[in-house]
C-alpha cells in the first residue's frame, strides 16, 4: 500500500485544478491566457477571486492528501515520497503533456501534513510580502526560502529537512522567469491584469 501511495500522490498532483476550473467555470483554456500557468496567480489575474480560490483549495488539498496517504500507509518517509510525487505531478502533469504549476500551493499542502509549523511560517511570510509589495511571485519565492530555515528552527527530522531544502530549491527554479521580470521591473503586481 505504501508504494501505491506514491503512485497515487503523483496522480493526485497531476490533477490540473487551474485548467479544470477555468474550463468549466469560464470556458477557457488557462494555458492560453495570461502567463500560461495553471496556478492560483494566473487564474486570479485572468478570471478573478472565485475561480482562483477554488484552484488554491484544490492545489493545497491534493498536496495534503498525497502526503497524508503516504504518512498513514508507510510513515514519515513515505509521506515525504508521496508528497514529493504530488509536487512532481503538479509541476509535470500527465494530463497536460507534462506541463504544470510552480508548486507553491501544492507544496504548502504537503508541508501542512509533514511540518505544520513550517507551513504556517511560510504562509505568514507569503501573506506579509503580498501585503507589503503586492508581488505574488516575490512572496512565493521568499516563502520558499523561509522553509529550509523553518525546518531547522522547528527541529524537524533530517528527512523533512532534506525535503524542505529540495522543495524550496525547486520552487525557486520554477520561478526563474519571475525572478528575471522582477529584476527588470516588469513583473505585474496583484490586482493588475
Amino acid at each position: 500500500m505504501k508504494y501505491l501511495a506514491i503512485a497515487a500522490g503523483y496522480l493526485l498532483g497531476s490533477v490540473p485544478f487551474g485548467f479544470l476550473v477555468s474550463k468549466y467555470m469560464k470556458g477557457i483554456n488557462i494555458l492560453e491566457h495570461g502567463s500560461g500557468n495553471i496556478g492560483f496567480t494566473n487564474v486570479l489575474r485572468t478570471l478573478g477571486w472565485k475561480p482562483a480560490a477554488l484552484v488554491l483549495a484544490g492545489d493545497v488539498g491534493k498536496g495534503a492528501l498525497a502526503a497524508w496517504l503516504g504518512l498513514k500507509t508507510g510513515g514519515e518517509f513515505f509521506g515525504i515520497l508521496s508528497g514529493m510525487a504530488a509536487l512532481m505531478g503538479h509541476s509535470f502533469s500527465i494530463f497536460l503533456r507534462f506541463r504544470g504549476g510552480k508548486l507553491v500551493a501544492a507544496g504548502f499542502g504537503v508541508l501542512l501534513v509533514l511540518a505544520t509549523e513550517t507551513a504556517l511560517t511560510a504562509l505568514a511570510v507569503w501573506l506579509a510580502v503580498v501585503a507589503l509589495t503586492r508581488y505574488v511571485s516575490l512572496a512565493s519565492i521568499l516563502a520558499g526560502l523561509s522553509v529550509p530555515a523553518a525546518v531547522f528552527f522547528f527541529r524537524e527530522s533530517m528527512a523533512v529537512r532534506v525535503f524542505g531544502i529540495v522543495a524550496a530549491a525547486f520552487v525557486i527554479y520554477r520561478h526563474r522567469s519571475n525572478i528575471e521580470r522582477l529584476a527588470k521591473g516588469k513583473e505585474p503586481k496583484i490586482g493588475n491584469k
